[in-house]
């Protein structure tokens, strides 16, 4: 199982927020990709990156930061978020370098958009379900759906999605633990990688989650933690590779 570091982009910094709100954030970083550095020296496999301006306006904000990431390391696995709204966009990106576009919003307001950009862009499409007791929230976490997270998964993975990032807001960025079994119970419904996301905050959740002996939750993002200092990015990465070795 990979840790997989987040960096989230807000105003050009390194931030993270609390349960996704844009007014309570904590800035670790005023340079993303210096962040970048610090986890790809500290041997990270893979980088998470949201850009939460572009989330908030529905469009990409900080995509040149992007750009300067994985123009820098072109042959690390890096997956974004944040404002993928149109086929144009997710382009952009896998030309700039980026291995995995997340759709969020767009992909629960508009299900066919998923099923036409897997055509177009096979094996490079993620969606992002972000949910609290169950149920979707859209418009960077600040609505919640009516849609059942696990029906949605099922869903995206008859439409070819390459992964699922399943996000308990709820925990997220609180410090408080993560969702380990509605986490394993996602997993179960679906056939295809999910990726846990939210609460992740010490060696104690990835050695739940890996515990949990559930093959398709195949990484586990953190952010505040490791930026904190609760989780120590290289142990974690250690414990996970040998609880839930390759």
């Amino acid at each position: 199982m990979l840790v997989i570091p987040a960096i989230d982009i807000k105003g050009g910094k390194c931030v993270r927020l609390r349960q996704g709100r844009m007014d309570d954030e904590t800035v670790f970083s005023n340079d993303p990709v210096t962040a970048a550095d610090r986890w790809v020296e500290a041997g990270a496999r893979r980088l998470h990156i949201v850009d939460l301006d572009g989330a908030a306006a529905g469009k990409p904000v900080n995509a040149e930061l992007i750009r300067k990431i994985t123009e820098k390391y072109p042959d690390l696995p890096i997956q974004v978020g944040g404002g993928i709204r149109d086929e144009e966009t997710i382009e952009v990106y896998l030309e700039a370098g980026v291995s995995y576009t997340i759709l969020g919003t767009k992909a629960v307001n508009a299900p066919h958009f998923v099923s036409d950009m897997c055509t177009e862009f096979p094996r490079h499409i993620i969606v992002g379900l972000d949910a609290k007791d169950g149920k979707v929230a859209i418009d960077g976490w600040s609505k919640l759906s009516g849609h059942d997270v696990i029906d949605l998964a099922q869903h995206f993975e008859n439409d070819g999605v390459e992964a699922i990032v399943y996000t308990d807001i709820s925990r997220d960025g609180m410090m408080e633990g993560m969702n380990v079994d509605a986490t394993v119970k996602l997993a179960e419904a679906v056939r295809i990688p999910v990726i846990a996301s939210g609460g992740i905050t010490s060696l104690d959740d990835i050695r739940n989650l890996c515990a949990a002996d559930e093959p398709g939750i195949v990484g586990a993002i953190t952010g505040r933690a490791i930026y904190e200092g609760t989780l120590d990015f290289r142990e974690a990465q250690k414990l996970a590779d040998e609880i839930s070795p390759a």
